[in-house]
């Protein structure tokens, strides 16, 4: 059964839908997007549980697209943090449900985390010198790793937390892209079992989805051609900017 939705509501999910195509083929920001716009129309948690499939369905189309492109080690020093924090939301959200507690209130919490990151970043280009080492730490990776691991868990908004990950850690843009597509992919096939156990994840969830993944596709492409064309100084800009909005959007500051 489809979700009884007005014209309006099916417009704005192709355009949410669209946005995941384009934020998983190299611009994560927009993931902000596609995050308000189904938080409006699945309100609370369900969200979250809606949503992962058709994130799966980008990763999936963004690994093929960016195969030849992904930094592995990247990948496996973030995973396992990630990991024991997709478990660490899992409990949150547990006891969120028991609690009645709406999900929008860990918003500010992440909103205040991606703002923070995001001003060391820009802290970073002004002095580059400044905690020049820091990111290729594996106390840096681990807690980066472990935030992305939470808050897509709680929001589906680790694209904000992995994107500063990568500027920091200075990735072309092949790589960025490749690199994050391998992890978001493999983070968000673990999630399933979590977002099933909490029954976020239903046979109607599933079918709204498959109506949505040709706009993901194709959202993916269009997302490629944009990546493509923008120089890697005003793609690093644009990735750090969209992190800023994210944040202040997360801190409900419009």
């Amino acid at each position: 059964m489809l979700p009884d939705f007005s014209l309006t509501q099916w417009l704005l999910s192709v355009l949410a839908g669209l946005g995941i195509g384009i934020s998983k083929s190299g611009l994560p920001g927009i993931s902000l997007m596609h995050v308000v716009i189904f938080a409006q129309l699945f309100p609370g948690l369900a969200s979250t549980g809606v949503v992962l499939p058709m994130l799966i369905a980008g990763d999936l189309g963004a690994v093929w697209l960016f195969r030849r492109h992904a930094q592995w080690a990247h990948v496996v020093r973030t995973l396992p943090p990630a990991i024991v924090g997709v478990a660490a939301g899992w409990a949150i959200m547990r006891w969120a449900q028991h609690t009645g507690l709406p999900g929008a209130r860990f918003n500010p919490v992440i909103g205040g985390i991606v703002l923070v990151l995001a001003l060391l970043q820009i802290l970073r280009n002004w002095k580059p010198g400044l905690f020049a080492a820091v990111p290729h730490t594996r106390g840096f990776a681990w807690t980066m790793g472990f935030t992305a691991g939470v808050t897509t868990m709680l929001a589906n908004a680790a694209g904000p937390v992995m994107a500063l990950y990568l500027l920091a850690v200075a990735l072309p843009k092949a790589d960025f892209v490749g690199t994050s597509a391998w992890f978001f992919l493999l983070i968000n096939l673990i999630k399933v079992p979590f977002s099933a156990q909490l029954g976020l994840i239903t046979t109607p969830t599933l079918t709204f989805n498959l109506m949505l993944v040709p706009v993901i596709f194709a959202g993916l492409f269009l997302g490629r051609e944009i990546v493509t064309r923008i120089p890697q100084r005003g793609f690093d800009s644009l990735v750090l900017a969209f992190a800023v909005v994210a944040a202040f959007k997360l801190l409900g500051a419009f």
